[in-house]
């Protein structure tokens, strides 16, 4: 990055990109959002966002045109969900313009075998991975690799129900084969995200909120009686359409802070220089309280644009509205004015 020169907060417009830039414009940052032209609308509404950059589709991102336009503005980029289902790993490890937090750990969660590898070498409770359609001997949950947002996730009981999923995946071109699914065994309980910043300046983890997530049409399905149920027909989808907030018993949090601080040291050895920033570990609570972790997101999540003014967990580290997004922007300022940029970007 130009040394000297004044950094631009930069993100595509998507996903979280309307708290990532309000957080940084907060900060005092200028920001730019790459958008396509047929969302344009929608960001023009709103005057913190310094400049666009239009495109038709995201997969010009890695245009060199783009690019040189990011790298005049001293851009830093916040990745997020629509980054990671947009492009591979192999493309996103090739973006040129620094990254906030750790490019090198995305790809572990977009492929399930690193990913499960990662969450057991952090020490995490998680739900038995079935290596072939031959070893389901109870209820799975089955899931695409990457960030799918839940869309094309699908329930199985045995083999035939597993191949039948599948089917309707290839003929909705959701997937190629099989070969392009993940089976984990169902865990029953209460699904709650548990969204974490860690600084390498400070040192420190912060837990900055928790969500549940609203997923079409699952979720609606508890309001039709089970009768009406069983004659509907159809799957059941798990796409995320929302996201409620959740206050968790406070008897909870210390094992949340040590997951979470566990996840950190794993990801230090594993994948360096570790878990900078934003990420989220994802699972149920049983009837127990204990967490099972299914998922984790190396970067913002989408459930943090509940807490645009802070939640009760960041008004418990703060004396102003922090977002997730304004905590992000605050490690740039933090980093740049330390001379540490390059702890916290890749």
């Amino acid at each position: 990055m130009a040394k000297g020169k004044a950094v631009t907060i930069a993100t595509l417009g998507s996903h979280c990109a309307l708290q990532v830039l309000k957080g940084a414009k907060n900060e005092g940052f200028k920001t730019l959002l790459v958008c396509e032209k047929k969302r344009a609308g929608l960001y023009e509404r709103f005057g913190f966002i310094d400049s666009m950059i239009l495109v038709d589709s995201f997969s010009e991102f890695l245009n060199d045109g783009v690019q040189a336009k990011l790298k005049r503005a001293n851009a830093v980029l916040v990745p997020h969900g629509t980054l990671i289902s947009q492009m591979s790993s192999d493309q996103i490890e090739k973006i040129d313009t620094p990254i906030f937090g750790n490019k090198w750990i995305l790809r572990w969660e977009a492929d399930r075998g690193l990913k499960q590898r990662l969450m057991e070498a952090a020490g995490l409770r998680t739900p038995r991975p079935v290596v072939s359609k031959d070893d389901i001997g109870g209820l799975c949950i089955v899931k695409l690799h990457g960030a799918a947002g839940g869309r094309g996730y699908y329930l199985a009981w045995d083999r035939q129900s597993f191949e039948e999923g599948a089917k309707r995946l290839v003929q909705r071109n959701m997937i190629k084969g099989e070969q392009d699914l993940y089976i984990q065994e169902f865990v029953r309980g209460v699904p709650v995200y548990l969204q974490y910043f860690f600084s390498p300046l400070t040192k420190e983890l912060e837990l900055l909120g928790v969500d549940r997530r609203y997923e079409s049409d699952i979720d609606g399905m508890g309001r039709i009686p089970a009768r009406q149920q069983l004659g509907a027909g159809g799957e059941p989808s798990y796409t995320v359409v929302g996201n409620i907030p959740l206050v968790l018993r406070e008897s909870l949090l210390d094992e949340v802070y040590r997951m979470g601080e566990g996840f950190c040291r794993a990801a230090e050895r594993l994948v360096k220089p570790g878990m900078p920033g934003p990420f989220c570990l994802e699972g149920v609570y049983d009837s127990e309280g204990h967490f099972t972790t299914f998922e984790f997101s190396a970067r913002i999540v989408a459930g943090t644009n509940l807490y645009v003014d802070g939640s009760p967990y960041s008004d418990l580290l703060y004396d102003e509205p922090m977002s997730m997004g304004r905590r992000i922007a605050r490690e740039v300022k933090m980093a740049k004015k330390k001379g540490r940029l390059a702890d916290v970007v890749t």
